[in-house]
């Protein structure tokens, strides 16, 4: 079944979480790279709004969220993700290790994808949780050769991965 009131939220909110990603990415990216985090942040900003615009008008709508206990399912899921996010930050943050809790988030942000997998019967979510994974590790390593912030490069990361799929959904949404 196509849900396309899920096709737009798609767009709203991974729109509006690759515009936050890439606010994250300014921390201390280069300097030459500013203009470039600042254009994705604007144009992920106007995705989540068309996004935002097109879930409002197609509420009424077949959402996954409606079958059974699909919304339930969902709720769990967030939860989970933000009392485990929650807890790694305050602990690398007591570790003094605050610049790599931009990593943790995006990995339990992946993770969590492996959840929503089933909740919205949609296997591409498997390609985005093992994305932002791969990022929040690879990122470890690429920041300090770079001698840029983790978040610099974790945000963008996050932040373009985040928007193919808001775009994604705005397609998706077009092609039914």
């Amino acid at each position: 079944m196509e849900y396309v009131r899920d096709y737009t939220m798609y767009a709203a909110i991974f729109g509006m979480f690759s515009f936050v990603w890439f606010g994250w990415a300014q921390e201390k990216p280069r300097a030459s790279w500013r203009i470039y985090i600042g254009l994705a942040s604007a144009a992920a900003l106007l995705v989540c709004l068309a996004g935002v615009y097109l879930s409002v008008k197609n509420w009424d709508a077949p959402s996954a969220l409606s079958e059974g206990t699909a919304f339930r399912q969902y709720l769990i899921t967030v939860c989970i993700e933000f009392i485990l996010a929650g807890i790694g930050a305050f602990v690398l943050y007591k570790l003094k290790r605050q610049n790599v809790v931009a990593s943790w988030i995006a990995f339990i942000v992946g993770i969590h994808f492996i959840g929503l997998t089933n909740v919205f019967d949609d296997p591409g979510l498997y390609l985005l949780a093992a994305l932002l994974v791969a990022i929040s590790i690879l990122s470890l390593w690429i920041a300090p050769k770079l001698q840029v912030a983790n978040s610099a490069i974790v945000g963008i990361g996050a932040g373009t991965v985040l928007f193919v799929y808001a775009v994604l959904g705005l397609i998706r949404y077009l092609s039914v």
